[in-house]
């Protein structure tokens, strides 16, 4: 592999790509970066839809944006991908890579020939049979990953590894936490929002929930039969309230309270959940990103109905690897996922 390596990240409006070098090492730095806006349709929750569309897409980046490296790192992620917490004997990562399809179709949605499955070590224990290896199963609907993965090819590029989106976000994110204990990341993009317990910047638990901010906006644009344009700018001014906020503005707000609602229930029952099963170790903070989360008022709201402190991470991940290109960006945190997929060793 050259030295420097490409995260891509798909998503419904646009696809960003950080090219980072020492990708593996204490320091990585951010060469380059950039986006390039998708037509409607062309990518939906993550997954290619119309490959030749992406793949000519993807050549327009790579020329526009100048990336030397052709190797590249595809993150997955949505409802059609999910990791789950999972003990098997202790064996060599090898040999349990090779026994998950014998021993995990209880786990999966759909039959073990259709799924992509992989497994993330994450400690030893002593079971009630013998020396256990704890960590996470992934799993992803296999058209879903070839469906990325043939969009890619067809640009020319080549891919080395195919990550979990939240696996990306914990190593863009957990270098910024100085404090001690376990984090939430909570990362809420366009159509999904990844929860991850995070500890020392190892993942230990997480869930994808299949919502994010453009439900706000599709509920808004239904609801009062608007461009999805004019419901993306009233989400935006009007948030979750403010004192300024005009009268004409409330019916708006309460769908925006219904969509937000319905979510952070979903934010505080997964961290429910988590904090059941693991009652010795429970998280004590809340690291909050992606696009969604910029919506007035939410932190505030997502603290409250949690009950953890949340935070914002400032700079955002890129800044700690190269502030000017970061400075340079309009929003350095849309980048943050792919930042995140070329960290790490790629094999």
């Amino acid at each position: 592999m050259g030295g420097t390596v490409v995260g891509l990240d798909f998503g419904s409006a646009a696809i960003r790509a950080v090219e980072v070098q020492a990708y593996d090492g204490a320091k990585p730095s951010v060469v380059r970066l950039a986006e390039i806006p998708l037509p409607e349709s062309a990518v939906r929750r993550g997954e290619v839809v119309e490959a030749s569309t992406v793949g000519t897409a993807l050549k327009r980046l790579w020329s526009t944006g100048g990336f030397k490296s052709k190797e590249v790192v595809l993150g997955m992620g949505g409802s059609r991908v999910f990791a789950r917490e999972l003990s098997v004997p202790r064996a060599p990562l090898t040999q349990i890579r090779e026994s998950l399809p014998f021993i995990v179709q209880d786990l999966l949605p759909v039959a073990v020939a259709d799924a992509l499955l992989d497994f993330y070590p994450i400690a030893e224990e002593d079971g009630e049979t013998g020396p256990q290896v704890s960590g996470l199963l992934v799993a992803a609907i296999k058209d879903a990953v070839t469906a990325n993965v043939a969009a890619v090819l067809g640009a020319g590029l080549r891919p080395v590894q195919v990550d979990l989106i939240p696996f990306a976000m914990t190593r863009a994110l957990a270098p910024l936490r100085s404090a001690r204990g376990r984090d939430v990341l909570v990362s809420i993009g366009a159509n999904s929002t990844n929860v991850v317990v995070a500890d020392a910047g190892v993942p230990l638990f997480v869930r994808i929930i299949p919502n994010g901010g453009d439900d706000i906006t599709r509920a808004i644009a239904s609801r009062f039969e608007w461009a999805p344009e004019q419901a993306e700018q009233a989400k935006r001014m009007i948030g979750m309230g403010s004192p300024t906020m005009r009268a004409e503005d409330r019916p708006v707000l309460e769908v925006i309270y219904e969509v937000v609602g319905e979510l952070l229930t979903s934010i505080r029952t997964t961290i429910s959940y988590y904090a059941a099963s693991h009652a010795d170790a429970p998280a004590q903070r809340i690291v909050l990103s992606g696009g969604g989360a910029r919506l007035l008022g939410l932190p505030i709201a997502l603290q409250d109905v949690a009950g953890l402190p949340v935070t914002v991470p400032e700079p955002p991940a890129l800044a700690t690897a190269n502030k000017r290109l970061a400075a340079a960006t309009t929003d350095g945190d849309v980048f943050t996922t792919a930042f995140g997929l070329a960290l790490g060793t790629h094999s």
